[in-house]
């Protein structure tokens, strides 16, 4: 074209139009077709005022609320701005008085189990809604662009999954609801693009008015979430007192659609599903306070066997029980498989790093006279990281271990006759677990429930036999001591399990505040240099717990109210578990706000205290140990001598 003051004209005129087409076209596409309804609020017209402003202006949003005019008294906060358009998401949260969510008081502050339930279901609705759903079911696929779209402008809230867990998404005190988001400010190359960001911010609005107000919800479906939860805690509470251990209720759907999908099989998905029944002689009642009496088949404290052939749902059942301390969603089929909320699953993990485990009550007399009270090692063998699962577990308080023999060290559960004969016991250094389980129980209160396969040397110590056969439980206990009998198994001479004290000192040493951090899946965190493996860590759920587990490992850095160089790990995991859980704080306080640098972070979920013990021992390097602590000297309470995994070492 000409460079002439009409053509020059005529070409900005062309653009101002195309650009407002794009406008639209994307505020359509946002919107699922329609523009937003909320409009003309002060932060809106702000945004629309820095379009094309160089990106850094967004950080102009941050510091006083931006008050909503119209919405009730709703407030929006920027407590975090990216600086440019492929930095991390900006962290932003939107809160509404109480006075208009209106949501009931015995919701919101009679217990902090029901707070829980509430703050899940509205972030439920929200994550649906912003998927492009209507709110009202969540265990759909839904497809479309809805507010996240998959370009620029994404705007989302942590997705729960089959779990009720407490989240720092969603805050619901007495005086307010808080939703809290990422999103990523829009933007055409590196300049403002206002009035999208306008119009996002607008449909954002939109989605509260249907999902941050009690009259806007499907009461019914509420109270029922509500009160599904409260019931499943309520079980899990009833455990110790009918002597049990876990519970597994009748017409429970223990498989799940496939092993990278959580939600329940259907019998469209495959039509021999079978639902749980509990064998007669294991069937117990118990009473929750909605729902009444639920029967189901309750496993007793103990040592249980599970068995069964390849593929009848012998592992179905375990992993069941081993997600059995958390609540689940409404619908889930395994709502009441319940267990005690401090189970762990056990296995073996070739080479973990160990840090002064005291593995002596399975392994001793280790060549070179080489010391197993504290053991440290930077590759563990099968049998050696089996016994430090096992103890790190007890340390910090377990009461009941799962344990799959299929990820089990072959050596470290049993030694066969043929083998003593062969391999003298003076010269083995492995006390076989089988020998360690019964006085594990007696002496120490903790029960075992045990997937067996391969070998029947644990009937003789087993107090319960359960076998699934095409996924139906029957109890063989009676049988199964009556073969062990037949072929001259016995119960092994027990070997006494020796009180287990809490004797690690956690040092601040390498615990570095401004170490860079991140988890970008559930089973793996980077600290600093070093990645911190969660693999075999079966009872992470959700990676807002990697998270959270990321950023506790900062704040232990951080404050000097954990990690003095004389409290025990078992004391540091203590005080922090205390935290996270906001003991003693009012209802509605969300505890893992403690966690966060600055501003409440958006994306945390409640890790149990043996995830983030086992988090804390993987950190090598010499950036993070523990050293042994002597109890009952002169000595008590003072570090003793230092000792570190040496990189290389094996074991």
């Amino acid at each position: 074209a000409a460079a002439t003051p009409g053509g020059s004209t005529s070409r900005a005129r062309a653009a101002a139009r195309a650009a407002a087409e794009a406008r639209a076209a994307m505020t359509t596409v946002a919107a699922g077709g329609r523009p937003p309804a909320t409009t003309g609020t002060t932060l809106q017209k702000t945004l629309q005022q820095m379009e094309g402003r160089g990106y850094p202006s967004y950080k102009d949003l941050m510091g006083a609320p931006w008050d909503m005019e119209g919405c009730d008294g709703c407030q929006v906060f920027f407590d975090r701005v990216q600086g440019d358009p492929y930095a991390p998401p900006s962290w932003v949260r939107v809160r509404l008085p109480m006075a208009a969510a209106k949501f009931p008081a015995e919701y919101v502050a009679k217990t902090r189990t029901r707070n829980v339930a509430l703050c899940d279901f509205v972030t439920r609705v929200i994550a649906d809604m912003l998927r492009g759903g209507t709110g009202t079911d969540w265990t759909k696929a839904v497809s479309g662009g809805g507010w996240s779209g998959s370009k620029g402008g994404d705007i989302s809230i942590e997705v729960p999954g089959q779990y009720v867990l407490s989240r720092t998404c969603m805050v619901v005190t007495s005086e307010f609801v808080e939703a809290r988001l990422t999103l990523s400010l829009p933007a055409r190359g590196r300049s403002v693009e206002g009035h999208r960001a306008a119009d996002i911010v607008g449909g954002l609005m939109d989605v509260v008015k249907k999902s941050m107000y009690y009259s806007a919800l499907d009461q019914d479906a509420l109270r029922s979430h509500i009160l599904s939860v409260e019931d499943q805690e309520a079980a899990r509470a009833q455990l110790d007192a009918f002597g049990l251990v876990a519970f597994v209720a009748n017409g429970s759907i223990l498989p799940r659609k496939s092993g990278v999908d959580e939600r329940p099989m259907t019998r469209a998905d495959d039509p021999n599903l079978v639902t749980f029944e509990s064998p007669p002689t294991l069937a117990v009642e118990l009473e929750v306070p909605n729902r009444g009496r639920i029967g189901g088949m309750g496993i007793r404290r103990g040592i249980t066997m599970i068995v069964g052939g390849g593929f009848h749902g012998k592992s179905t059942l375990l992993q069941a029980l081993q997600v059995g301390v958390y609540n689940k969603v409404d619908g889930d089929g395994r709502e009441f498989v319940v267990c005690d909320d401090r189970a762990v699953k056990i296995r073996s993990e070739d080479g973990r790093w160990v840090a002064c485990a005291d593995i002596s009550p399975f392994i001793n007399n280790l060549p070179f006279s080489r010391d197993t009270t504290a053991f440290s090692t930077g590759d563990a063998s099968g049998s050696t990281s089996q016994a430090a699962n096992i103890v790190e577990a007890l340390e910090l308080g377990a009461r009941a271990l799962l344990i799959d023999e299929d990820t089990c060290a072959t050596n470290f559960m049993i030694r066969d006759a043929p083998m003593v004969e062969l391999v003298a016991p003076e010269k083995e250094p492995i006390t076989p677990f089988i020998k360690r389980v019964r006085p594990l129980f007696e002496d120490q209160g903790v029960s075992t429930i045990m997937v067996i396969g391969g070998s029947g040397d644990f009937f003789p110590v087993a107090d319960t036999v359960v076998c699934m056969e095409r996924y139906r439980a029957t109890d063989v206990t009676e049988r199964a001591h009556a073969i062990a009998e037949s072929h001259g198994r016995r119960v092994p001479e027990p070997v006494p399990f020796p009180a287990t004290a809490s004797c690690r000192v956690l040092q601040k040493e390498g615990l570095a505040a401004d170490h860079k951090v991140s988890a970008k899946s559930l089973r793996c965190i980077t600290y600093g240099n070093t990645e911190i493996e969660l693999t075999y860590v079966e009872q992470l759920v959700e990676i807002g717990q990697a998270k959270a587990i990321m950023d506790a490992l900062q704040h232990l850095a951080a404050s000097s109210k954990y990690v003095d160089g004389t409290r025990t790990l078992a004391e540091v995991v203590d005080a922090l578990e205390r935290a996270l859980v906001a003991e003693g704080r009012n209802v509605g306080e969300q505890g893992l706000d403690s966690i966060s640098h600055g501003n409440p972070c958006p994306f945390h979920a409640l890790p149990r205290r043996f995830e983030l013990g086992a988090a804390v021992e993987p950190v090598k390097d010499g950036e993070v140990f523990v050293e042994p602590r002597r109890r009952g000297t002169a000595d008590e309470g003072r570090p003793q001598r230092r000792l570190r995994p040496t990189p290389g070492a094996a074991a």
